[in-house]
């Protein structure tokens, strides 16, 4: 979108639902945490499509230039964000199911650890171990190895304890109680965190409160703020759904 913006070139998004769009959830990111994984004022989990994340990213004069794209959006038919999405094909290597993309919000934060999301067994973001977590509150054990997914997996060749989250329900929020979990189990929890951290998280306040020992409830009144003031944001970028030819008017106001 810069780079149209700046050579006056069109861009035409086509539009695709986002499977984890049913909520919107997390700490709204702060500038002194930008990174090429995080650029914008937004939520972990922003509630948007891709083509909805353009037209704010455009309308909030956020390409860090003085011009906007010329941004043309073609709009889904008969999507209901509401609802979950199953992507037809894995997204990657290591989102290999709908358990792995619903888990994904949750689980990515242990990118910024020592902890293992899975990567280099086939069960990528459907759990997660340390060697340095109680092994007896941790009763699930796996050894990374390399594989088509992670040519370098974290913990590789060594035995991890931790949980088995096939069967957690489905998520409809961020659920900080494996992080924090993981910490309190941890034995090594100097270098549980590392500096990739901040960048997942968006802020420093969710490592610190960690680390000071508050649960779930407690830190995510702090995000209550900035949640509702990105939704209030959110409202004026959401694409109207096109309703297929021959739906009738109380159909089309549910999938509103």
């Amino acid at each position: 979108m810069e780079s149209c913006a700046e050579n006056n070139i069109d861009i035409v998004v086509l539009d695709r639902p986002n499977p984890n769009a049913n909520y919107v959830d997390g700490p709204v990111l702060e500038n002194d945490s930008k990174s090429f994984v995080g650029l914008h004022p937004v939520p972990i989990l922003y509630g948007l499509t891709i083509g909805e994340y353009a037209k704010m990213i455009n309308g909030e004069d956020w390409l860090g230039i003085s011009k906007r794209a010329n941004l043309t959006v073609i709009k889904l038919k008969n999507y209901d964000r509401n609802k979950i999405y199953e992507l037809p094909i894995p997204p990657s290597p290591n989102l290999p199911n709908s358990k792995a993309i619903n888990l994904y919000p949750s689980l990515c934060l242990f990118e910024g650890t020592n902890v293992s999301v899975g990567r280099g067994t086939n069960l990528q973001f459907q759990i997660y171990g340390s060697p340095n977590l109680n092994k007896k509150t941790n009763e699930f054990y796996f050894t990374p190895k390399k594989n088509i997914g992670s040519k370098y997996p974290k913990n590789e060749n060594i035995l991890c304890f931790g949980k088995d989250l096939r069967s957690e329900k489905v998520l409809n929020e961020i659920n900080l109680n494996y992080i924090i979990d993981a910490y309190n189990s941890s034995n090594n929890k100097t270098n549980f965190f590392n500096s990739y951290f901040v960048k997942l998280s968006g802020d420093e306040n969710l490592k610190n409160n960690i680390i000071l020992g508050k649960n779930s409830d407690d830190i995510k009144k702090e995000w209550r703020k900035g949640i509702d003031t990105f939704k209030k944001l959110r409202k004026k970028y959401k694409i109207e759904i096109l309703v297929p030819y021959g739906f009738s008017i109380f159909s089309s106001f549910f999938l509103l």
